[in-house]
């Protein structure tokens, strides 16, 4: 690296490290380093992961980097993951495909489960939602795949519209997708003692009226901040590029912010680990 761009990059990381992740401040720190890829920020004593993306986003209204706490979301397309290295560089919760519909489950959940728990990654599990399938299928579905296990995160239910794909056009009302998720919510608090998460994307939200459901939120958004996507709406994570790099990934992964600082991120996890 020449010594110009060393210069910016550690004066980049000084000013993160100052602003201390405020979620209203804006940081903008993308160094271009070739390849179709930028270092954002960097690994500052445990605060910010050193992360990439191959198709960098210019930020706006606040910069994702402006967030301390970071993490992933995966599905068996990510294929081997060294998690201790993903650790390592800040990697600090980590969501994982387990189930969809009321038959399919992810080949690599159990595996992800096992390396995420011994690499000391806070993880939970999601299920991708099939609207050919009522709430209560598919959570017993999921309730069959997960275990209930001490310490894992709430589990999440992946809200989006997939009324395309070649084995379920069924695109139901709005009404019919919050009484069905409700449902399915309902099973899943009971069963794992703890209220899920519902992700989901900007149309999805818009068109079915879903911010009425009693859950924590974890959104998509990877062309804004969440209060310019998603004006009004509480969250407590932020997916926002679905083209990032991260130490112990080979590919693109997904990356997520949590809504608070450390501390708050800290406390969060206290409130939210399956005892």
């Amino acid at each position: 690296m020449k010594s110009w761009i060393k210069a910016a990059a550690l004066l980049a990381v000084t000013a993160l490290a100052a602003c201390g992740g405020g979620p209203t401040r804006q940081v903008v720190t993308d160094i271009s380093i070739g390849s179709g890829q930028s270092v954002q920020g960097g690994f500052v004593g445990g605060a910010v992961p050193l992360l990439g993306d191959t198709a960098p986003h210019v930020w706006t209204s606040g910069h994702p980097y402006n967030h301390q706490v970071h993490g992933v979301d995966v599905s068996r397309y990510q294929g081997n993951v060294n998690w201790h290295q993903a650790r390592g560089a800040g990697i600090s919760f980590a969501f994982i495909k387990a189930t969809e519909g009321g038959d399919h489950s992810d080949p690599m959940f159990r595996r992800y489960w096992a390396e995420t728990r011994a690499a000391g990654i806070p993880r939970g599990a999601y299920h991708f939602y099939y609207f050919c399938r009522s709430g209560a299928e598919q959570a017993a579905w999921f309730m069959a795949n997960v275990p209930r296990e001490r310490g894992a995160l709430p589990p999440v239910i992946d809200l989006e519209w997939n009324h395309q794909s070649r084995n379920c056009r069924y695109k139901p009302s709005a009404e019919e997708v919050r009484r069905e998720v409700n449902i399915m919510m309902s099973m899943l608090h009971q069963y794992y003692g703890q209220r899920p998460i519902i992700y989901t994307t900007v149309d999805f939200y818009r068109d079915t009226g879903v911010r009425s459901v009693n859950a924590e939120f974890w959104l998509r958004s990877v062309a804004d901040h969440p209060r310019v996507t998603y004006p009004g709406q509480r969250w407590s994570f932020w997916q926002y590029t679905g083209t990032g790099t991260a130490p112990g990934f080979t590919g693109n992964v997904d990356l997520n912010a949590f809504a608070g600082n450390r501390a708050q991120w800290n406390g969060w996890l206290s409130a939210r680990m399956q005892r």
